[in-house]
């Protein structure tokens, strides 16, 4: 059934491929910009892969004026004022993000801060704050999981006061993103498992949210069927380009449908799993997903029958009884996480993530008051989050 009214917003303009990296100077020029600053972290440099961008960049005009490695796990508004610092020190005039979702974050924190111009960011903290048309932003993502290339969400960090700060504004979308596969070859099969699920669970929450819409729906469904043909070969094995490909284009194209659908309480929940515990947000998304499944049930029976297709093939599909095709979809995601548990010890229990049952009271606290527990297709009480949480304990 459509929904009587949709709106429906992307416009990232995408290069993928395996010479992706070699068109960026061609695209900084067209968008005015010649003095970038990149901004990155110490994992992408020893891996080699911040040596391949600067190579793409050996024959042209563009200067990059300043690079910054330090990004931590988690960003911070501390590493957003430093990096805002230098980027006026060495006059740039654009970003370049390498990285994961946390260097993605950054720079678009950076990004509010220098294009606003203001010494606090926390002013901008909600949704649409930001009144500014940002800096020139190009992000190359190293992980198949956040889609924060192509989303309008930021979250910074505030670490003295231990909460974590959102920003939504569609003017935080990148202006180009560029999928290379040369780009994620490197990353360990445990962060790939916990990002592809990631990716999987912004996927199913977008298809079954109640803001979903026709168009979320079409890329969710195929990054689904991506993550589905591609997540476990490519955790078993790294080096296939193909594999790695198809989960960098499943991860964008989550994003895209979860900017323009929203989620649920998987990332409610996990989202607070990760401030009091600090559990990997791909590593939650994976241990919580089939539980708050299970949940919605009786909401979402036959949208979950639906998803059964791109989960299994056409062949599997047509020879579950319709009536069990639901049920399906979630022993199909269950043994998933047990064979990412086999091929790369990615936790599928609270317990093994580190998450102790005292903490489950604060957990509910948070979770309840998530923004991305609004759109969960079922009303969640506080005890339902208990409930959940002791479940997949």
């Amino acid at each position: 059934m459509l929904p009587e009214y949709y709106e429906f917003y992307n416009p990232v303009k995408i290069n993928a491929g395996e010479q992706a990296l070699e068109t960026m100077a061609y695209e900084l020029g067209l968008m005015g910009a010649k003095n970038p600053i990149i901004i990155t972290d110490k994992g992408i440099v020893a891996a080699g892969l911040l040596k391949i961008v600067l190579n793409s960049f050996a024959d042209s005009e563009i200067k990059i004026n300043a690079i910054f490695e330090e990004t931590p796990p988690d960003s911070s508004l501390e590493v957003v004022n430093q990096i805002v610092s230098l980027f006026y020190k060495n006059s740039c005039d654009s970003i370049i993000a390498i990285g994961g979702g946390s260097v993605i974050d950054t720079a678009k924190g950076v990004n509010i801060v220098v294009s606003e111009g203001t010494n606090d960011i926390r002013l901008f903290m909600g949704a649409d704050r930001l009144k500014t048309p940002q800096k020139p932003l190009i992000v190359v993502p190293t992980t198949a999981g956040t889609g924060s290339e192509v989303t309008l969400v930021a979250v910074i960090s505030d670490v003295q006061n231990n909460v974590k700060l959102p920003f939504t504004s569609n003017l935080l979308l990148p202006r180009l993103a560029i999928l290379d596969p040369r780009m994620t070859m490197s990353l360990p099969a445990k962060i790939t498992a916990a990002t592809g699920m990631d990716a999987l669970t912004h996927a199913v929450e977008a298809y079954t949210c109640l803001q979903k819409n026709p168009l979320s729906d079409a890329h969710a469904w195929m990054a689904i069927k991506l993550i589905s043909e591609n997540l476990l070969a490519t955790v078993k094995n790294g080096s296939n380009k193909q594999t790695r490909f198809a989960l960098a284009n499943a991860s964008m194209m989550a994003g895209a449908a979860f900017s323009n659908s929203m989620v649920g309480a998987v990332h409610a929940i996990g989202h607070a799993c990760g401030a009091v515990a600090h559990v990997p947000h791909g590593v939650a998304m994976s241990i919580l997903l089939p539980y708050v499944m299970e949940f919605n049930f009786d909401k979402l029976e036959q949208l979950y029958a639906e998803l059964l297709l791109p989960l299994v093939g056409a062949e599997k599909y047509a020879k579950t009884f319709s009536s069990q095709r639901a049920r399906a979809s979630i022993a199909y995601i269950r043994d998933l996480k047990a064979q990412l548990y086999e091929a790369a010890a990615l936790p599928v229990t609270l317990s093994q993530a580190g998450i102790k049952k005292e903490q489950f009271e604060m957990i509910s606290n948070k979770a309840i008051d998530d923004g991305a527990i609004l759109p969960n297709p079922k009303e969640v009480t506080k005890q339902d989050i208990l409930q959940i949480l002791e479940n997949a304990f």
